[in-house]
């Protein structure tokens, strides 16, 4: 994460004293579009990707413009900023650079702990004051035994990932000893389970969630300690990351997520 601050800080650099705040605002990635929709008014935003539309959460809300990715389009918007995390639209942001268009990239953070700069980054891009960035809650004390966050296709999370940071700080151990998204073995989880299991995938039924509903993982571990999460909250790290700590915490006392 030390290569990627810097370009944080100077991608996010506030706007000059007495400039205008951006009016006609593009995002191009799915992370930067929830983040224009907590932060400011449909009125200034020129349209959110089109990802938006396939991954919809509720409080997002209806009647964001949106565009269909391409470079004619987003030209046509006029837009005075484009918004993207590092990962995405590589080329579309290239060539909107190379045309004189202000594009400010925003990396993802890998910790919790870099949550608020990147909000306060976001902030400052949009002439905000960093005063409405979210505050971190404070760690729940480790009570809630061992909890595997199980994935589709059978693949765990393992220790140094943004996501163990997750279920640690809402006072649970990772089940797993592993570092990174290793596969999981059924017979192991089998003969050592864990306390509880997440279930953190799509809903749809797939191929892709027969390990989670093999019935020897389910004999494993108690139906009342299979908790399920919406999974639009794992896919991009932020503000709404203390809601879900929140949940995971009361989840300790068997209590459902939502």
């Amino acid at each position: 994460m030390r290569k990627v601050l810097p370009l944080l800080a100077l991608a996010c650099l506030p706007l000059a004293v007495g400039a205008a705040p951006p009016s006609r605002i593009v995002s191009l990635d799915l992370c930067t579009d929830w983040m224009l929709a907590r932060h400011v008014e449909t009125s200034r935003v020129a349209a959110l990707s089109p990802l938006h539309r396939r991954f919809p959460v509720a409080w997002l809300g209806t009647g964001w413009p949106s565009h269909d990715g391409s470079l004619e389009q987003v030209l046509q918007l006029r837009p005075d900023l484009v918004i993207t995390g590092e990962y995405n639209a590589l080329q579309l942001r290239k060539r909107l650079e190379a045309l004189g268009v202000r594009v400010a990239v925003l990396p993802l953070p890998r910790s919790l702990g870099e949550i608020r700069a990147y909000e306060e980054g976001m902030l400052g891009l949009l002439g905000l004051s960093a005063s409405r960035a979210s505050t971190a809650p404070a760690a729940v004390p480790g009570q809630g035994g061992r909890l595997l966050l199980l994935g589709a296709n059978g693949i765990g999370t393992g220790r140094g990932t943004f996501e163990d940071g997750i279920l640690t700080h809402a006072g649970w151990r990772n089940y797993l000893e592993e570092t990174g998204y290793p596969r999981l073995d059924l017979e192991h989880v089998a003969l050592d389970p864990p306390d509880a299991i997440l279930w953190a995938a799509p809903g749809s039924q797939a191929l892709a969630n027969r390990f989670a509903e093999h019935p020897v993982l389910k004999r494993a571990v108690a139906p009342e300690r299979w908790f399920r999460s919406d999974y639009w909250r794992w896919q991009c790290p932020g503000p709404w990351t203390w809601e879900l700590i929140d949940e995971l915490g009361k989840a300790q006392g068997g209590k459902a997520l939502p």
